[in-house]
């Protein structure tokens, strides 16, 4: 059973800190809100789509991954632009977007600026005539950036580290998640993101056993009402942080938090029946997806898992595809009432990756006979508008550029021979141009691109991790009422502190020197800037000490004489 208990500040705090440290129907408009009305940006959209190639509307279908951080016309993301005119990209840390680990926010605003205007300049090539010059239609440019720092977001350094979802959940405070997805929000729109992959919205609805699936501290928590709540609030925070120029993507729809293993490198199964989905997984996309909400707590679309729904597909076989790649259970499952609206109103379903491991193990067992472009074919006849691929590689292919110009050229070509599938290809073309017209009511360089003075702002808002950190959180147990004499009393101002951290380094990019993600003195420092003697002298700085988890099991397993932390363990109190 579950009870709030309001904890002493400086032990509330404490443990926090430690935590947080430490652990297809009709098309219609959009739903993102920038000013104009919903109906204004479809009607310029399909005006924008009537006068649109084939190679310009088969191109927004794409949103792909690219190695490196440079987007000049040696490179092979600016001939999938300018030549392919795909239709967004996701910048990733194992892609090595992000080297200039010095200088990130600068580094990371050229690229995303530079993105953007090649898809400007290329429209207005002096080498073609007005004609034929292609549409200037901006680029999505997406992220997953989920909190925490390392290992789940991508940039790692210069923005504000924001506390990870089952942080924000501890509280149960929808205004503190509002407040951190406005940071989110506001700091990477500031770079040049307008699509953010998240907030995941999957229930911890299983214990972790080796082999499942382990959410770890990528939700917020394992209450169906309070995962949406707390999803609806971000979503919120996400739109209004930005000023409305950033679509929100939902993810993993519909739900993967009681899946029998980990989905990035196998298909996955949950198990439940119709009723425990609607009761469990669906809910916090039902509480996403309500029209009745207003615009900003309401997604713009979701991400498509790649796992199997027991309760919609029937009895699993290996051979069962994921719902993703499922035409039959996606329908069964955006027929539901509580979908049917959102999706009428322009909702958009946005592939997971279609370059996962999972997926080419699925459909490619062997390991050497990856049809990517008909992988990508299936998945959009299947039900995703939009398609995300990131290390899609044919066999056979000498990199993924390859294998996508191919895929681009195969659905071309379909395009023009098939006149079902072009009425399929305009009819997703237009939800994402709606969308894109809701972000940005006129499609003009200087309003998709922020300017740089953006930057200034960015790393400043770490009163929001602390707000959370602070908040008093629930106490587990068993029996009802409060358990005061469960509660540690705070540390008196001669009694001596040790701090054992788990620190962590990462790289930002593959040549990029380790950097502290969590620092061995990270809670100490904290907890002298709250309580030491600038802040009320309840703790001497003099009788603090910190050790990382390696220095604790050196001495531990006696590799070397580490006297110091013998000692201060002995003289501790806490």
């Amino acid at each position: 059973m579950v009870k709030r208990s309001h904890l002493n500040p400086f032990v509330s705090a404490l443990i926090l800190l430690a935590v947080m440290l430490g652990w297809i129907f009709p098309v219609g408009p959009g739903l993102a809100q920038t000013g104009g009305t919903d109906q204004t940006a479809n009607q310029k959209a399909r005006g924008m789509l009537a006068g649109m190639t084939a190679e310009e509307r088969v191109g927004q279908l794409f949103m792909v991954g690219f190695s490196g951080d440079k987007v000049d016309d040696t490179t092979q993301i600016y001939d999938l632009i300018v030549k392919y005119h795909v239709g967004g990209v996701v910048l990733l840390r194992k892609n090595n977007n992000f080297t200039n680990q010095n200088d990130i926010l600068t580094s990371t605003y050229q690229l995303t600026s530079a993105l953007q205007q090649v898809e400007f300049t290329s429209s207005r090539d002096a080498g073609t005539t007005p004609v034929d010059a292609p549409h200037y239609i901006p680029l999505f440019i997406g992220i997953s950036q989920e909190g925490d720092l390392y290992p789940n977001d991508q940039i790692l350094s210069g923005v504000s580290s924001m506390p990870n979802l089952m942080a924000i959940g501890a509280t149960w405070d929808p205004d503190l998640a509002k407040q951190v997805g406005q940071v989110m929000g506001s700091e990477l729109s500031s770079l040049g993101f307008n699509l953010y992959l998240g907030p995941s919205l999957d229930v911890l609805d299983v214990l972790y056993v080796s082999g499942r699936e382990d959410l770890g501290v990528r939700s917020f928590g394992g209450d169906p009402y309070w995962v949406g709540e707390l999803g609806k609030a971000y979503v919120s925070g996400l739109h209004l942080g930005s000023n409305n120029h950033m679509a929100v993507i939902a993810k993993h729809f519909p739900g993967q938090g009681g899946s029998d293993r980990q989905p990035e490198t196998e298909i996955a199964t949950v198990r439940k029946t119709l009723d425990q989905l609607k009761q469990i997984e669906l809910a916090p996309f039902f509480a996403v997806t309500n029209t009745s909400n207003t615009p900003d707590l309401t997604a713009d679309g979701v991400l498509i898992s790649h796992i199997r729904y027991q309760g919609f597909q029937g009895n699993i076989r290996q051979s069962t595809l994921p719902v993703s790649f499922d035409r039959a259970a996606l329908n069964d499952i955006l027929g539901l009432p509580e979908f049917v609206p959102w999706r009428q109103n322009g909702g958009l379903l946005v592939s997971d990756n279609l370059g996962s491991p999972a997926i080419q193990r699925f459909f490619d067992p062997t390991g050497n006979r990856f049809a990517a472009r008909l992988v990508a074919r299936d998945a959009f006849l299947e039900g995703n508008d939009l398609l995300y691929a990131d290390d899609f590689i044919a066999s056979g292919d000498p990199d993924p550029a390859t294998t996508m110009s191919r895929t681009l050229d195969f659905f071309t070509q379909k395009y023009r021979e098939d006149s079902a599938f072009a009425q399929r290809v305009d009819s997703s073309v237009e939800r994402i141009l709606t969308l894109k017209y809701k972000l940005y009511p006129e499609f003009l360089p200087d309003s998709v691109t922020p300017t740089q003075t953006g930057l200034e702002q960015i790393g400043k808002a770490q009163q929001v991790s602390f707000n959370v950190a602070s908040k008093p959180f629930p106490l587990i147990g068993r029996g009802g009422g409060e358990r005061p004499a469960a509660l540690p009393r705070p540390p008196q101002l001669n009694e001596r502190i040790v701090f054992i951290t788990d620190t962590m380094t990462a790289r930002q990019c593959a040549t990029c020197g380790e950097q502290s993600a969590v620092s061995v003195d990270a809670i100490q420092a904290e907890v002298v800037r709250l309580y030491g003697p600038q802040a009320g002298g309840q703790i001497s700085r003099n009788l603090l000490s910190s050790y990382s988890y390696t220095d604790l099991w050196r001495f531990l397993n006696q590799l070397e004489d580490l006297a110091p932390v013998e000692n201060d363990l002995a003289l501790a109190n806490w």
